[in-house]
This record gives structure tokens, C-alpha cells and sequence, in this order.
């Protein structure tokens, strides 16, 4: 058969031919139309960021100034952050002056710096949207802006990218494996050591970026098994081995420097999250993606990429290439252990694939239609878009009015607040053991035991096994915190209210939203009046509060330091 999934037999540079006379308009316009609908989406969600954006912001500013990969100076080494690379970004950030050190025309530059940042990355990711739509498409700028425009409609993928996480940069570099190897494809370089070491590097930097990102070092071994011709074996094995290499030389260095650091293979993150085997239910969540992309868009989405499929063109190899880290996305989301946040935002890979075969496939697919089936196929999408989009305007919507874990909220009810209390008691060596501690970590005096064991080995290590009495035990008999936080789920699983030992060690200063309180330990409090002064700190952190949770799209200050309060 000719009609086979292999190379040109020759290397051709241009392959397939492209009429550019039938471009509508250039890379320029192309990229920047979608990136401008982004930049618009991402402002609805004003100047939100995710607390746990703020541990990594944390990390970077401790990087920069010297005290090395902690939490806190004063805290000991330990791995709570995931995303090394986007961390790298922050701490460069951060010593150019342009992260972490005031505003950015009013604007706070924690809020500024990353979300401009996401918005280069993702405008990056779109280029290489043309890129590859350009090596096999004569219409390069109409899946561009396709493929675009989807990703910067799907809250999802906005939310997450200007999330203060690193969400945009494992986009970009998913996306620019599957670029390569198009590209590549194309040209009839596909096994070739350029093409291998490109792939091998940017699957080590997804994998630096987020732990599972692993997972895409396995993207151009799969493409060149499915692509090339048995006969070129021998140089299809070596451009397998460049890039494995290439993946293991970086990330083999990091595991390195991770165990020579903190004397673990796996970052603290990752053991409190106690990440086990796939299972079915793990992949029966994929599921999720399909009802919230919309059943009839996906459903078109895959009829699509069929009907491209089933053709013979360089466009039938194109989407073929990117469905090989598509199938990983997924298979990744699909082990990854349910998140409790809000919007999907292990998804990011899966919305930004699927948007570029979709858009590849869906104008090759029009460009061979008659009238009748334009028609069809213009109400069906018709359809399709309005169902879909119906239920991301809904989404979008709630999520702006409750965005998940605000960052700066943990400002102010915890780091702000906690340092009142402190100054009431004049302590000199303040600790605080709390369930979320980003916002702390910034803006806090105290040093943070992390009630979630993402920056707290220990800690971690029962929450892998469950072991609430043992955390209890820990924080009881061997931390013994100066403060204790604890609220909604948290305060119920921890159970501290019903220890003896916390009954008679700790004192409830006041309660807080969603059935939380505050304690002090006991022998820290000098007489009632002191109480006195704490709880009436209490009651105006409380309004504080309010006043945060009343607007929490804002933020919280031009500058995020540790300090003294008006206490």
C-alpha cells in the first residue's frame, strides 16, 4: 500500500508544498488574535492568584536572596515546591527586579510579573500552533487562530495559566514536542539527531515543570515507532537513544542535585500526596474533560480528526503526531490522583493538544467539502459552540465570584493576622502550624509547619498513610507550635479539639470562617488582659477577612513582605 504512516523516502525541505498566495494573512496577526483573546479572558479574573502559586513565590524569593531552596529562612531544606522550572523563571524574575519588589504601573508585580509571563508562554505556545500548522497546512493562520481561540475560551486553561503556577510553561513545552515533531515529519527528518535531541530536552523541561511531565520523554520513542519504515531500524534506534539521552542527561542531573539536597528521590509534594498506581476509577475521570469540553463538541472534535485521519495527506501525519502527546496527556491526567481544586488544572496539556489536532484536522477536513456539507457541518459546530460555550460563560462566571484558595486571603487572615498576635505577645521565635501556607510563608513572621506535608517531610509522610493521630502525636508532643490554625475539613480530620493534650495546652483566641478557629498555646498568654488584646486583634482580622472575601479578585497590597501590623 502507498497509503502508509511512513516518511517521504527522501528528505525534502518544504514538504509538502505550500501555496503561500493562499495564506490569508501571516504568523503576526495569526498569533496575536488568539493571545489578544486570551490577555482578555485572563483579565475577568482580575488579580486572583492561587495560594499554592505562593509557595513557589515563597521558594524563588528564598533562592534569590541567598538562603537557599526553603520555604522560610530559618526552615531547613525541603522540596515543597513541584515545577523547578517555573521556579527558575521567578527567582530570574526576581533578580532583574521585575518579580517580588513593588509594582508594575500600580500593579503589583506578584500579580504582574507571572500573569504577563503566562501570557508570553501561551502567545509562544500559539506560535508553535503555526509553526506546525505552516509545515502541512495551506492554512496556517486559520488553524492558528482555530486552534487559539478555542484554548483562550476554555476557562480551564486561562484560569490555571494566570494562576501564579506554572501551567502556561508545560503547555508551551508539550505543545512544542508535538511542533518538532510535525516539523520534522514534514521535512523527512523525523529520525534524525536534531528532531531527537529537540524532543529529548523539552520532555525534560515539561518533566521539570510539573512531576508528571515525565511522562512526555516517551512522545517521540512512540512517533518514531509509529512513523518510520522498518527498514530504517538501525537509524530510527539511534535518534530513539539521542533522545532519551537528551531527556536523562537534565532531569538525571536534577534527581541529583534533589537527592545530594534534600535526601529524597520524590519532592515533598509528591509523597504528601501519596501518588499510587492508575486505576480504572483514576481514568474513568477523563470523562470529566469530555462533559466539560461539551459531549457535542468533542464528539464533532473526534469525527474531525477521523475524517483528517482517513486521508491521505501530510495533514493525516500531522494529526497522527499529535495525538501521541494527546495520549499521554490524558493517560497522565489519568493516573494523576483526583485534585481538589476547582476547574481541572492538571487538564492544561489535554485543552491545548486537543484544540491544535482539532484545528488541523477541521480545516482539512473543509477544505474538501461541498456547500451542502459546509452547511451541515456550519450548524452542527453552530450547535456545538453554543452548548460548549454556554457552560464555560457559566463556569467562568462562578469562578469569579468564588475563586478557588486566593492567595491573598491567606494574607490576610493568616500571615497579617498571625503576625498581630505575635506582636501582642512580643514573641521572638513564632511558629504556626496551618493547612495552607503560601500567602504565610510571604508575609508571615512565623515559621510554618505545613498542616498539608507539601513543605514538611514528616508531616507528609503521614498524610500518605492517613495517619491523623500520628500527625497529632507530631505536632502535639514534638512541634508545639506557638499558634495552631484549623478550619472546614481539616480542623474535622486533624480532630485536635478532642487531644487532651491539645485541651491543655492551647486556648481558642477566636473563630473564623468556614468552622475554623485560631489558638495560642497557653503558657504564651501572660493574663487576661493580654487574651483580651488578642481577641479584640481577632475580631478586626476577622473583618479583614470579610473585607477580602468580599473582593477576591483583588489584591492584597503593593508588596508581600514579613512585617509588623498595627496590633
Amino acid at each position: 500500500m502507498t497509503d502508509t504512516l511512513v516518511e517521504p523516502a527522501e528528505p525534502q525541505v518544504g514538504w509538502p508544498p505550500v501555496d503561500r498566495r493562499r495564506v490569508p494573512w501571516g504568523a503576526g496577526p495569526a498569533v496575536l488574535a488568539p493571545a489578544a483573546l486570551f490577555a482578555w479572558h485572563a483579565a475577568q479574573y482580575g488579580r486572583w492568584e492561587v495560594d499554592d502559586a505562593a509557595i513557589t513565590f515563597s521558594y524563588a524569593r528564598s533562592v534569590a536572596i541567598g538562603a537557599g531552596p526553603v520555604l522560610q529562612p530559618g526552615l531547613p531544606p525541603v522540596e515543597g515546591f513541584s515545577d523547578p522550572a517555573w521556579l527558575a523563571l521567578l527567582v530570574v524574575g526576581r533578580r532583574l527586579g521585575l518579580f517580588d519588589h513593588g509594582t508594575w504601573f500600580g500593579v503589583p508585580d506578584y500579580v504582574a510579573y507571572p500573569k504577563v509571563l503566562a501570557l508570553v508562554l501561551v502567545t509562544g505556545m500559539f506560535g508553535c500552533f503555526y509553526a506546525a500548522a505552516s509545515a502541512v497546512s495551506r492554512r496556517p493562520a486559520v488553524v492558528t487562530v482555530l486552534a487559539g481561540a478555542v484554548c483562550a475560551a476554555i476557562p480551564s486553561f486561562v484560569i490555571w495559566c494566570v494562576s501564579g503556577l506554572e501551567n502556561s510553561l508545560f503547555a508551551l513545552a508539550v505543545v512544542a514536542i508535538a511542533t518538532v515533531m510535525v516539523r520534522a515529519h514534514a521535512r523527512g527528518r523525523l529520525a534524525s539527531w536534531g528532531p531527537a535531541l529537540a524532543c529529548g530536552l523539552l520532555a525534560a523541561l515539561a518533566a521539570l515543570t510539573r512531576p508528571e511531565g515525565a511522562i512526555y520523554a516517551a512522545a517521540y520513542p512512540l512517533a518514531v515507532l509509529i512513523m518510520l519504515r522498518w527498514p530504517r531500524c538501525v537509524r530510527s534506534l539511534v535518534a530513539v537513544a539521542v533522545s532519551v539521552v537528551a531527556f536523562l542527561v537534565p532531569y538525571g542531573a536534577y534527581l541529583a542535585w534533589r537527592w545530594s539536597t534534600f535526601h529524597a528521590w520524590l519532592p515533598t509534594t509528591a509523597v504528601a500526596k501519596s501518588q499510587g498506581l492508575p486505576t480504572a476509577a483514576g481514568f474513568a475521570k477523563v470523562s470529566d474533560l469530555v462533559a466539560y469540553g461539551g459531549w457535542l463538541a468533542v464528539l464533532l472534535g473526534v469525527l474531525v480528526v477521523g475524517a483528517a485521519a482517513a486521508r491521505s495527506s501530510s495533514v493525516r501525519h500531522a494529526v497522527v503526531l499529535v495525538l501521541v502527546p494527546l495520549g499521554l496527556a490524558l493517560v497522565a491526567y489519568g493516573v494523576l490522583r483526583p485534585d481538589w481544586m476547582t476547574q481541572y488544572r492538571f487538564a492544561t496539556p489535554v485543552w491545548a493538544l486537543g484544540a491544535l489536532v482539532v484545528g488541523l484536522a477541521a480545516v482539512e477536513v473543509v477544505s474538501g467539502l461541498r456547500w451542502r456539507g459546509l452547511a451541515v457541518l456550519a450548524v452542527v459546530l453552530a450547535g456545538a459552540a453554543v452548548i460548549s460555550g454556554a457552560q464555560w460563560i457559566a463556569q467562568a462566571a462562578v469562578f469569579r465570584a468564588e475563586p478557588v484558595a486566593p492567595m491573598c486571603l491567606i494574607v490576610v487572615n493568616s500571615g497579617r493576622e498571625f503576625n498581630g498576635y505575635v506582636d501582642i505577645l512580643g514573641l521572638t521565635n513564632p511558629t504556626l502550624f496551618a493547612p495552607e501556607i503560601g500567602g504565610d510563608a510571604l508575609t508571615g513572621t512565623s515559621l510554618l509547619t505545613d498542616g498539608a506535608g507539601l513543605a514538611e517531610p514528616t508531616i507528609a509522610k503521614l498524610w500518605a498513610a492517613k495517619d491523623w493521630a500520628g500527625v497529632r502525636d507530631y505536632v502535639l508532643d514534638d512541634v508545639r507550635p506557638s499558634f495552631l490554625k484549623a478550619h472546614g475539613q481539616f480542623r474535622t480530620q486533624m480532630a485536635f479539639d478532642t487531644d487532651p493534650r491539645f485541651v491543655r495546652d492551647y486556648v481558642l483566641i477566636g473563630e473564623t470562617p468556614n468552622k475554623g478557629g485560631n489558638w495560642v498555646r497557653r503558657d504564651l498568654v501572660r493574663d487576661p488582659a493580654t487574651m483580651a488584646r488578642l481577641q479584640d486583634w481577632a475580631r478586626q482580622a476577622l473583618a479583614a477577612d470579610a473585607a477580602q472575601r468580599a473582593t477576591p479578585l483583588a489584591s492584597c497590597g503593593d508588596r508581600l513582605t514579613p512585617g509588623a501590623t498595627r496590633a
